[in-house]
């Protein structure tokens, strides 16, 4: 999940030269940066670059998409571990074929789409996405009205820390994540403080312990995801979102709204039709099914490809709905 088009912009969109630098350093999991898009015109699929953004239900639906483009297709499939902005990027240079799940990105729709036209949208993958605050369930039990965000200010001290020092800290995770999380603290006036734990894992292990050890714990979250299955967070309720209230980023003072998680690809992968994207396009399931693989890989601790071939053999006639 990359960064609002209103959120504070961290990771610079760089220059060509620095986006081949970037893509060099962030391009792992067996490809080579610098190899060409899909090659797909003669109706074989060839090679198909996916970018693998850092949470783990967009990994789940990478996993099943690579896992059917290689074994349904006979694909190769290059997999990208890339932040969104990055790989959003690499349309251009043909790095990048497909991103299999958008959290909204207005602004990069507009620049890679309508300006510099580069990438095409390809669909819903049938996710919704919700983005919010939460606590663990024993704070709810113990201060029934910490959910309300008019009441954060009263329990504010319960949640200082080092980092945080006199204010409350609400943890965020991967600063490229989407966040209006600064702004939103700042136009509430929250006596809070945004710090940022770096990553999906760093939020789940501080729920995990905040339940288990019952201690404050106020943190930035997302579903669909495994961890409701295991621990009933609850959300805090910020003022609702309405059209149009996160469009300045100096003033929102909104809650998220409710994303349909969507496909974006390369223009050059959709124009030439081939089987991977197809595959792409046709590609949709449901937050159910994603949390069951994201829970094999995060849980389970199966590999991607291992928790992709499971579901995938469980779920042939679902399967069989994508295939060109």
């Amino acid at each position: 999940m990359g960064q609002n088009r209103t959120a504070t912009t961290r990771l610079a969109l760089g220059t060509g030269i620095a986006l081949v630098a970037a893509l060099g350093l962030a391009g792992c999991g067996g490809a080579k940066v610098g190899e060409s898009g899909g090659d797909s015109a003669s109706g074989e699929c060839g090679t198909f670059n996916l970018a693998i953004n850092p949470w783990v239900g967009y990994k789940a639906n990478a996993a099943v998409i690579a896992h059917v483009a290689e074994t349904e297709l006979g694909c190769t499939v290059n997999k990208k571990d890339l932040k969104e902005e990055i790989a959003w990027q690499g349309f251009g240079s043909g790095e990048v074929d497909a991103i299999v799940e958008n959290w909204g990105h207005a602004d990069l729709k507009k620049k890679y789409i309508e300006e510099q036209q580069t990438a095409v949208e390809a669909g819903s993958t049938g996710v919704d996405g919700e983005i919010g605050w939460y606590v663990p369930p024993w704070m709810v039990e113990k201060y029934p009205d910490i959910t309300d965000w008019k009441n954060l200010n009263k329990y504010s001290d319960l949640f200082q820390t080092s980092e945080s020092g006199d204010k409350g800290q609400l943890l965020d995770g991967d600063p490229s994540f989407v966040t209006n999380d600064e702004a939103l603290v700042r136009n509430l006036d929250l006596d809070y403080k945004v710090v940022y734990g770096g990553s999906e894992t760093a939020l789940i292990q501080g729920f995990r312990q905040a339940q288990e050890q019952k201690k404050p714990f106020l943190g930035y979250f997302y579903s669909p995801h495994w961890l409701f299955q295991d621990i009933k967070l609850a959300k805090v309720q910020l003022p609702p979102h309405t059209e149009g209230c996160d469009a300045d980023e100096q003033k929102v003072a909104c809650g998220y709204p409710e994303y349909d998680l969507d496909k974006i690809v390369s223009k050059k992968f959709a124009d030439a039709g081939g089987p991977a994207y197809q595959l792409v396009q046709n590609f949709k399931w449901t937050n159910e099914d994603q949390n069951v693989v994201a829970g094999y890989i995060a849980k389970d601790k199966m590999s991607p490809e291992a928790a992709a071939k499971k579901w995938v053999e469980e779920n042939q006639d679902k399967v069989e709905a994508w295939l060109p």
